[in-house]
C-alpha cells in the first residue's frame, strides 16, 4: 500500500525569479552562437552566401522566439518541495516531469553553480536516488536557500532508515 505522504502531487515552491532572467541570458547566448555560425560563414563562402544569410535569420528569430517564451513557461512549471519524507520537483519545457524520491531511496546530494548561475546568485541541487530515472535536480534556487536545503536533506537522509538502493 502506498503512503498518502508519498504521492505524486504538485510541490509547493517555485524556484528563485532570478531563474528567468538566468534561463533568459542562457538562451540568448545559445541562439547567438547558433546564428552566428552560418551569419560568419556566410562573409567567407560566396557561392551560398543568401543561403547561409537565410539559415541565419530564420535561427535567429527561432532562438528569439525560444528566449522569449521558454523562461517564464519554465517558471510556471518549476517547482520543488522537501519534506520529512520525500523530495517532490516539477520540471521541464515542452516535456514536463512530476518525481518524488523517499529519503531513503537518497544516495547522494551535491550543488553546483556554473559561471552564469554565480552572476545571478543561484545554484542548482542535484538528489541522486537509487532509480533507472536518474538524478532530480532543482535548478535555479538562491544560493543560501540551496546550501540550506543541502543541509536539511544531508541531515534527513542521514536520519532515514533505509539502505538507498
Amino acid at each position: 500500500m502506498i503512503s498518502n505522504a508519498l504521492r505524486l502531487r504538485p510541490p509547493r515552491h517555485r524556484v528563485d525569479k532570478r531563474a528567468i532572467w538566468w534561463w533568459t541570458t542562457r538562451s540568448l547566448l545559445t541562439a547567438v552562437a547558433a546564428a552566428a555560425v552560418p551569419g560568419v560563414t556566410a562573409v567567407f563562402v560566396e557561392p551560398i552566401r543568401f543561403w547561409l544569410l537565410l539559415v541565419t535569420v530564420v535561427v535567429g528569430l527561432a532562438g528569439l522566439g525560444v528566449t522569449v517564451v521558454m523562461p517564464q513557461w519554465r517558471f510556471r512549471v518549476h517547482r520543488w518541495e522537501v519534506t520529512d519524507t520525500a523530495v517532490y520537483t516539477s520540471s521541464g519545457w515542452l516535456w514536463q516531469e512530476w518525481r518524488v524520491a523517499p529519503m531513503s531511496r537518497i544516495q547522494t546530494v551535491d550543488t553546483a553553480r556554473g559561471p552564469l548561475q554565480r552572476v545571478f546568485g543561484l545554484s542548482s541541487v542535484t538528489v541522486t536516488t537509487a532509480s533507472a530515472a536518474g538524478p532530480i535536480e532543482i535548478s535555479g534556487l538562491d544560493h543560501t536557500l540551496a546550501t540550506e536545503v543541502v543541509d536539511q536533506l544531508t541531515e534527513t537522509t542521514e536520519a532515514t532508515p533505509g539502505d538507498a538502493t
